[in-house]
């Protein structure tokens, strides 16, 4: 790792097989005069690919020693470098400054995974796609169908808003320090135009959230502060039902309907929002 120590409260496992740089890289099939941002970009193992295919690539690296380090190895006719944390950076503003849609690329910090989803997903009118590496679990849940075990909120959350699909799993002897669990690649497309209409969004957020609170509860009573049984017969949802066997369609249906009838609630606690 070329001296540099990995830090762990930035998660910090870096991808070091030429073998999977290469299947990411080709994943992704970046061309020149996109607008190609790379999250985490590290000690550069995808970054010199990425650009060797696109000539230029936009990255933000939140430790400022790696910063240094690519700021030497890449010029800035090659890279464009924001020293910042990826879960602050304001990625719709970029997306107006090059005047096109971001292909996001990232290895992402198992820590943050979820939150940084969630970040990104904000605002899809400023997205083309994104190719981000996880741990092999979280792409589970992200890509899981109702009734299975995986099934829950982050699948909810992420599909209202992309098709998703796990591309390969990478295994742990590809990085450098080798983490303890498989990691996979997925990529995430924004529905756009197919995206369903959702007329109060943080309604919609409230209600999954409450589904999956406590998974053996019915949702007559998970969403008891929510809506009533008649509600949720009304939008063709059985009360005796679970959230993990409602399909995303049933929870748009759900929030559609009962955002005309009541006003938002308070705002979800940072627990919540990430849970």
């Amino acid at each position: 790792m070329h001296g540099h120590t990995p830090r762990r409260r930035f998660g910090q496992n870096f991808l070091a097989d030429p073998h999977y740089v290469r299947r990411i890289v080709d994943a992704v099939n970046p061309r020149p005069g996109e607008a190609l941002v790379e999250i985490g970009p590290g000690l550069g193992a995808l970054t010199a690919d990425l650009i060797a295919r696109a000539g230029h690539l936009q990255a933000v690296e939140i430790d400022r020693d790696l910063a240094a380090r690519l700021r030497e190895r890449f010029s800035a006719t090659q890279l464009t470098l924001f020293e910042d944390d990826a879960l602050r950076f304001d990625f719709a503003r970029l997306s107006a400054a090059l005047s096109a849609p971001l292909r996001i690329v990232g290895n992402l910090p198992y820590n943050i995974s979820s939150p940084l989803l969630f970040h990104l997903a904000a605002d899809t009118a400023s997205l083309r796609d994104l190719h981000v590496m996880l741990q092999k679990e979280v792409v589970a849940r992200m890509t899981a169908t109702p009734s299975t075990p995986d099934y829950g909120r982050l699948s909810v959350m992420l599909q209202v808003k992309f098709a998703i699909a796990r591309l390969f799993v990478v295994p742990p002897g590809a990085f450098t320090p080798a983490p303890k669990v498989d990691s996979a690649v997925a990529r995430l497309t924004p529905l756009g135009a197919h995206a369903p209409q959702l007329d109060d969004e943080p309604l919609f957020a409230r209600l999954v959230s409450a589904a999956f609170a406590q998974r053996r509860k019915t949702l007559r009573n998970a969403l008891a502060a929510c809506c009533t049984p008649d509600d949720l017969r009304a939008a063709e949802i059985d009360p005796q039902a679970r959230g993990e066997n409602l399909a995303v369609a049933d929870f748009v249906r759900l929030a559609n309907q009962l955002s005309g009838c009541q006003g938002s609630e308070k705002p979800l606690s940072r627990g919540e929002k990430y849970a």
